[in-house]
């Protein structure tokens, strides 16, 4: 595994603790300047929003100044707003520090990605996502361990907290990470180049990355809108009658819900790249829709905690697979396409909060849950359109275009050639 894997890690980690603190702080500390619930909530999407608004122009950002110097100054521009987070006195001079977060946020996330898939092979791309994803899981299941330490102290000061594993996290990328190189080294180790940029065009119409996408936004709208919204919401409205109990029993399936990822995940990586892609996409598809779906069944909150678990199994698969999937389909160096799948991610993100909460109220839990078992279907019958064979960049069409060119001496086709 390439040495900017780990580095990549060690960076997601230190952000990731950070946010684990001061996430459950931020609608709190804004309810403190009086306003309502949906204001506060609106501090949460604000950082959504900016990222998404921002992830398009990321990609240039790195083709143009480098991934790595992007990915830094991402991370500093997080740091700085929230330390100026921290210290706002108004609703809205938090509001805009955390929409200003969100674009450093999209600036971190599409550059580190991208230059995740540019110094791994393709057979280690299911192992390097899984190693980058596990500093993150370590990371949010460390940062609220600590986290009520600090919001003892003041209700800024896990703004601070956060600032500073961030600032660690610049130096750690400013010091150890290095720029993409020209050339790769396989797994057999030889050393090749990189092959050209596959043009977006191309990488739109293959099923690899249409399925990517689509599996990115079912995993935001259920991790977001039905595991992070409902779930603690049905917990509190029908299993206690305690609040305080329900947030403690909802916390403690969320920690048995991240361990069991942070176990999985090394082996899920190991499967992604010995058995293809499709196959535990396929699995994760088929537990992610069953688990979501039977949740406001669940007689008691030990089920409850059972269910989440299956959960995470299926989370240890699709947090690592199709970003590998987007790997094989775009190729290294490919900021766009990394753009645009984290574009999908964001948008379940935004709208997985919003549309399930209009379900319940609307219909009720059953349906609202339900809604898992339709989004998940989709993405199954989009894996199932995926070509077997996950170690070529290009798709059939240009493998088929390929083929006849060489039949009939007919000139190569753009998107053949990057396909090689």
């Amino acid at each position: 595994m390439p040495r900017d894997v780990y580095v990549l890690a060690l960076i997601g980690f230190f952000v990731a603790v950070g946010f684990g603190v001061v996430a459950p702080v931020i609608p709190v500390f804004a309810s403190s300047f009086g306003v309502s619930e949906f204001a506060a909530s609106a501090v949460i999407s604000a950082f959504a929003l900016m990222r998404l608004v921002a992830s398009p122009f990321v990609a240039r950002m790195g083709e143009r100044w480098g991934e790595r110097n992007v990915l830094i100054t991402g991370v500093v521009i997080v740091a700085v707003s929230s330390v100026l987070a921290g210290t706002a006195r108004t609703y809205p001079a938090l509001l805009i520090w955390r929409g200003v977060g969100g674009i450093g946020s999209a600036m971190f996330s599409v550059s580190a990605m991208t230059l995740l898939l540019a110094v791994v092979a393709a057979e280690y791309r299911g192992r390097a996502n899984a190693l980058y994803n596990s500093g993150f899981i370590v990371g949010m299941i460390t940062g609220p361990v600590v986290g009520g330490f600090f919001a003892a102290i003041s209700l800024g000061a896990p703004f601070f907290f956060y600032a500073a594993t961030l600032a660690v996290s610049a130096v750690v990328g400013v010091v150890l990470l290095r720029a993409p190189a020209l050339e790769m080294e396989d797994a057999d180790g030889t050393t090749t180049k990189l092959p050209p940029s596959r043009p977006l065009r191309d990488v739109l119409r293959d099923a690899r990355y249409q399925a990517a996408c689509l599996i990115a936004f079912a995993g935001g709208w259920t991790a977001n809108g039905l595991r992070g919204a409902l779930v603690p919401l049905f917990v509190a409205g029908y299993l206690f009658t305690d609040p305080a109990e329900a947030t403690r029993w909802t916390g403690i399936t969320m920690a048995a819900s991240a361990a069991t990822q942070a176990v999985l995940i090394g082996p899920a990586g190991i499967a992604i790249d010995r058995f293809g892609r499709r196959v535990p996409l396929l699995i994760g598809c088929l537990i992610s829709g069953v688990t979501m779906t039977v949740v406001p069944y669940a007689p008691s909150m030990a089920v409850v905690i059972v269910i989440l678990c299956g959960y995470a199994v299926a989370s240890s698969v699709m947090g690592s697979a199709p970003a590998a999937t987007v790997g094989d389909a775009a190729g290294p160096r490919s900021g766009r396409a990394v753009a645009l799948f984290s574009m999908s991610s964001d948008i379940g993100s935004i709208l997985g909060p919003l549309g399930a909460g209009a379900l319940v109220t609307l219909v009720g839990y059953p349906i609202a849950f339900a809604t898992a078992a339709v989004l998940w279907a989709l993405c199954t019958a989009m894996t199932l359109r995926m070509p077997s064979d996950w170690r070529r960049v290009g798709s059939a069409q240009e493998e088929a275009s390929e083929s006849s060119t060489s039949d009939g001496g007919a000139a190569e086709s753009e998107g053949g050639a990057a396909g090689r």
